[in-house]
């Protein structure tokens, strides 16, 4: 099975500017792999990165075995057709219905009918607990329910990766433990790979197999590794530090 994500001596920049220098690791088959650090360390420009919106200062990013650096712009379409991205705000269009949003990847990528794209939609919909909402707005669900929408829309053409960006920004606790919860069970019973940008400590241990943090103060990882076992063992102290700040639930 190929590997869905491999970084390898990724360099990440803006101009001159280093973000991150020399990061390498791999997200395997069915993992939910997690990356943290402190507000303005990467963490979103390094998701740019994996998905192909940003382009490397050094190094390379593959998905599913392609690099993104060498490919072409056709091949790389391909392979973002095979990945699914939650983003931050949910980015639904308001104008609309949470049926349309979800069913508009498969106008664009698929050759269904308009009949087989409403029932795929229907059906994901119900997967992430929406069913019966295919006719509201984004402007009368609540902020959990955006985020679940989202959420199905990524699920629509079927990913081999889905990248979830901040998803418990924003949420009070009891839906953020149902996205969490919502992300195991999606792992679970689709076997999809599953990288997520959080600074939630809750969720990072309720979620993650593994954790890269992204250290600001040396430009580089400063731990690769299970949650729980970098805290009862943290190699540094920014990675203590960040893994025991008030709060949080260990």
């Amino acid at each position: 099975m190929e590997t869905p994500v491999a970084v390898e001596n990724l360099t990440m920049a803006y101009g001159e500017t280093v973000v991150m220098r020399d990061l390498s690791f791999c997200v395997s088959p069915g993992e939910i792999f997690v990356i943290v650090g402190g507000s303005g360390c990467g963490k979103s420009t390094l998701m740019r990165h994996l998905i192909g919106l940003q382009s490397p200062k050094a190094g390379t990013v593959k998905l599913l075995g392609e690099s993104l650096n060498e490919a072409s712009p056709e091949k790389i379409n391909a392979l973002l057709r095979r990945v699914g991205v939650m983003y931050q705000g949910g980015a639904l269009w308001s104008s609309m219905t949470l049926l349309e949003n979800v069913m508009l990847p498969l106008e664009e990528y698929t050759d269904l009918s308009a009949k087989e794209r409403r029932e795929l939609a229907r059906y994901k919909l119900s997967l992430v607990g929406l069913a019966g909402t295919e006719d509201y707005y984004p402007s009368e669900i609540s902020g959990g329910m955006i985020k679940r929408a989202s959420l199905a829309r990524a699920l629509a053409l079927d990913p081999e990766i889905l990248f979830f960006d901040e998803p418990g920004a924003g949420l009070d606790p009891l839906s953020a433990k149902r996205l969490d919860d919502l992300t195991k069970s999606i792992r679970d019973s689709l076997g999809t790979a599953i990288v997520i940008v959080t600074h939630e400590l809750d969720s990072i241990f309720a979620v993650a197999d593994r954790a890269i943090f992204l250290d600001i103060a040396t430009k580089t990882a400063g731990a690769i590794g299970k949650p729980r076992e970098l805290l009862e063992n943290p190699p540094n102290a920014a990675v203590y530090e960040f893994l025991t700040r008030a709060g949080s639930k260990k």
